[in-house]
């Protein structure tokens, strides 16, 4: 009994690791370990037919890259202003992927007892690709789920 408790005291006392970026106002965290590269303005070749979620493809290094407009993703508006996107890599499925944001922030590492679940009250878009929260002093860290997220933007195959 004593080790369970010492297996869940040490839980608790762990922390994880974040690149927060931010949308909006709102900031987002996402797995470290998730995280490829940090890359700021991008030029983005617009792919025809593509989703509003899909911004198009950039090169990196050779290998063809699909950049995903978080603000599509999310449901959020269009940046009214022109400033400049940033793009963090992420792998999925063997595939780069560039999550479009409008800025990178810092590696916060986040005690594990301060996780929540996501609460009812969160955007039931957002909870859709979100693995939970953190309350943060000033501000609410939404962890994004970015294996759900991207699985989502897949098409449905239909069968004849």
């Amino acid at each position: 009994m004593t080790a369970l408790v010492a297996q869940s005291s040490a839980i608790a006392d762990s922390t994880r690791d974040y690149l927060t970026i931010y949308i909006g106002d709102q900031i987002f965290g996402i797995p470290i370990l998730q995280a490829q590269d940090v890359l700021s303005e991008q030029r983005v070749t617009r792919v025809p037919l593509a989703p509003p979620q899909i911004a198009g493809a950039l090169n990196l290094r050779g290998r063809i890259v699909t950049a995903v407009n978080m603000r599509a993703c999310l449901g959020m508006k269009p940046r009214e202003d022109a400033g400049k996107t940033m793009h963090v890599v992420v792998e999925h499925g063997g595939e780069l992927y560039s999550l479009m944001i409008d800025k990178v922030g810092d590696v916060m590492s986040l005690a594990m007892r301060d996780y929540e679940n996501n609460p009812s009250t969160l955007d039931a878009h957002w909870r859709g690709m979100s693995n939970g929260i953190y309350r943060l002093k000033e501000k609410l860290l939404v962890v994004l789920d970015v294996p759900r997220l991207l699985d989502a933007l897949e098409p449905e195959t239909e069968l004849e």
